[in-house]
C-alpha cells in the first residue's frame, strides 16, 4: 500500500504523540465516534496493554467522556498489575457502572489503531477484552430489565469498526 507524502507525515506525528502518551502513561485510548448505521456504535479501546503482556480493553455505546473515563480507570488497573478474566464481574467503584469481562471475538476487525501500533494484521490481532458495562438501574444486556434500543452497547462479535 502506497501513502502519500502529507498522508504519511501526518502518520508519522500521529506515532509520535501516542509514543509519547504510551510512555508517559503506559497506555493511550482511542475513541471512535459512532459511523452513520445503526451496527457502527461509538467505541474506544486501549493501545499499550498487549505491551504488558495483557490483551487491549474495549467498550462500546458510550460517549467520548465516559468511554475515557472508564478505559483509563480500568486499564490503570492493569498497569497497576491486575489481570483481567472473561467473566469477571468489576464492581462500579467512584460512581462507575458495573463491568462484566468479555471475549472480543474479532478483534481484528475492532482495534485498527492497536494493530497499527504492533504492526500485525487483523487475522493475527492483538487480544482484547470488552467491558460490558450495566445500565443505571444495574441491567446487563443480558438482562430482562436490559433497554437496549436506547444503550447502543453491542454484544461482543456483533460489530466492527
Amino acid at each position: 500500500m502506497t501513502t502519500d507524502p502529507q498522508t504519511t507525515a501526518w502518520l508519522d506525528q500521529e506515532d509520535a504523540h501516542l509514543a509519547a502518551v504510551i510512555r508517559r502513561a503506559r497506555f493511550a485510548v482511542q475513541y471512535v465516534g459512532p459511523g452513520d448505521l445503526p451496527d457502527e456504535p461509538a467505541f474506544g479501546y486501549t493501545i499499550g496493554l498487549f505491551g504488558l503482556g495483557h490483551p487491549e480493553l474495549v467498550v462500546a455505546g458510550l460517549g467520548a467522556t465516559a468511554t475515557h473515563g472508564l478505559l483509563d480507570a480500568v486499564a490503570g488497573e492493569v498497569v497497576g498489575g491486575r489481570s483481567l478474566v472473561p467473566g469477571e464481574l468489576l464492581e462500579g467503584a467512584g460512581g462507575r457502572a458495573d463491568l462484566v469481562v468479555e471475549q472480543c471475538p474479532n478483534p481484528g476487525e475492532v482495534l485498527l489503531g492497536a494493530n497499527r501500533w504492533y504492526r500485525r494484521p487483523p487475522e493475527y490481532s492483538v487480544p482484547a477484552l470488552q467491558l460490558t458495562w450495566a445500565s443505571p438501574p444495574g441491567c446487563f444486556p443480558w438482562d430482562a430489565g436490559w433497554d437496549g434500543g436506547r444503550s447502543g452497547q453491542p454484544r461482543p462479535g456483533t460489530w466492527t469498526a
